[in-house]
């Protein structure tokens, strides 16, 4: 059997991609990092309070989507976005995004 791309059923592998994450609580001015398989089903798992840590900072809004080929890859930039250069990274996203919205506006 061929799939699309030219490839046999027996060479054909299902690839999930992983996208690492950051939401931001206009309410507390707080970001919060993640990885998921899903980030739209993420972000409203965070904005319906299931999750233990974000759910007392609603709403939530991303500002930060990164599609990674694998789960290590995933948990290295959300590892690295938690640290100190990636956390200033992130408030430079931050701001391009509040700018972006209020331009819009």
């Amino acid at each position: 059997m061929t799939l699309a791309g030219g490839l046999t059923s027996s060479k054909a592998k299902f690839e999930i991609m992983h996208y690492v994450y950051a939401i931001w609580s206009e309410s507390h001015d707080k970001i919060y990092v993640g990885f998921s398989e899903n980030p739209d089903k993420r972000l409203e798992y965070h904005n319906t309070g299931r999750s233990k840590y974000t759910k007392s900072f609603k709403p939530w809004k991303r500002f930060y989507l990164e599609q990674v080929e694998s789960k290590t890859e995933a948990l290295k930039k959300e590892k690295y976005l938690k640290s100190g250069w990636g956390r200033k990274k992130l408030k430079l996203e931050l701001e391009k995004w509040q700018s972006g919205r209020m331009r819009q506006s």
